[in-house]
């Protein structure tokens, strides 16, 4: 009798702990994948990691490989994102791609700081017109004839980018051609064209922003200089022209427009049709709480209405 009501008895404290002290369910584990440009991938690397702190649950994989590798694969079905630093054509849109506006940053010429003219480029900069005889119909191979000297300079060494990308397609949009008409020495991926100017004091190329410059130092990385556009073709770098000398100051003539656009743009994150799901949640937390990081991590906040007009076509 009383082995029974020993019994008994640990069953209600038991039923008792039971009731006071309900099981927590765990939330399912649920895995986002994203891919694509070089532009974009450390700001979405920031959001992911973010993301992560106030949801436990969620793993965001990201890589990098190029805005076209980033667009295949959203509409593929390959990644829940693609990261796509460039305009979405029609024709990705009648495929499914559905396409939200979350940064802008720009891309921007490089020269090498140890090159014999770099004192030049930095007080003259290049014009249009010049870029174009650079990197689209290669007329310009010697340094003298970029500044009208007489007799030969050096050869010039011009690197584009070999992957399919929306830098390539934004420079080549800003001089008026597309990225397959950009003539020079074809290097895959952001770093790698960064580093290979870098290497030559011959050597000129582009990159977007947040590769361009060290986030930390905010100057340019390595041994890479901005070459200055010429935007009036006056032949001088003038105050209104001259805010290439860190991120911050670029950064700022882009908020304001000093800096044309294209070379400046928008980045977008692409899903196939409308995002649902903890894919929307997670974008939905980008273009809100999100929006905090974007400054620190080298990127152009979107303008207000521009940023609520997103928030309503997510929603």
């Amino acid at each position: 009798m009383v082995r029974k009501l020993i019994i008994l008895l640990v069953f209600l404290v038991l039923a008792a702990v039971f009731l006071l002290y309900p099981r927590q369910v765990e939330q399912p584990r649920v895995s986002i994948s994203v891919s694509g440009a070089w532009a974009l991938y450390p700001m979405v690397v920031r959001w992911g990691e973010e993301y992560q702190k106030s949801h436990p649950n969620v793993k965001v994989d990201i890589s990098a490989g190029g805005a076209g590798k980033g667009m295949a694969d959203a509409l593929n079905g390959l990644v829940d994102i693609g990261m796509v630093s460039r305009e979405i054509d029609a024709s990705e849109v009648e495929k499914g791609a559905f396409g939200i506006s979350v940064v802008k940053d720009a891309v921007l010429p490089t020269a090498n700081r140890e090159s014999p003219f770099a004192d030049r480029l930095a007080s003259h900069g290049l014009t249009k017109t010049l870029f174009k005889e650079l990197f689209v119909s290669g007329s310009l191979t010697d340094w003298n004839q970029v500044f009208g000297l007489s007799g030969s300079g050096g050869k010039i060494n011009v690197y584009v980018r070999s992957d399919s990308c929306g830098a390539g397609e934004v420079w080549g949009k800003y001089l008026g051609v597309k990225q397959e008409d950009l003539n020079g020495i074809g290097i895959y991926g952001d770093p790698g064209i960064a580093e290979a100017v870098s290497r030559d004091a011959d050597g000129v190329g582009f990159n977007n922003l947040n590769y361009a410059f060290d986030s930390n130092t905010t100057l340019p990385v390595g041994n890479l200089m901005i070459i200055p556009i010429d935007l009036n073709e006056d032949g001088v770098i003038d105050d209104g022209e001259s805010f290439y000398s860190n991120s911050r100051e670029v950064m700022q003539a882009i908020a304001d427009g000093r800096y044309p656009s294209p070379p400046a743009r928008e980045l977008y994150l692409v899903t196939k049709g409308k995002p649902s799901g903890q894919v929307k949640d997670f974008i939905q937390w980008i273009l809100a709480d999100g929006q905090q990081y974007v400054v620190e991590s080298g990127y152009i906040a979107l303008k207000p209405d521009s940023l609520s007009e997103q928030v309503n076509k997510v929603s």
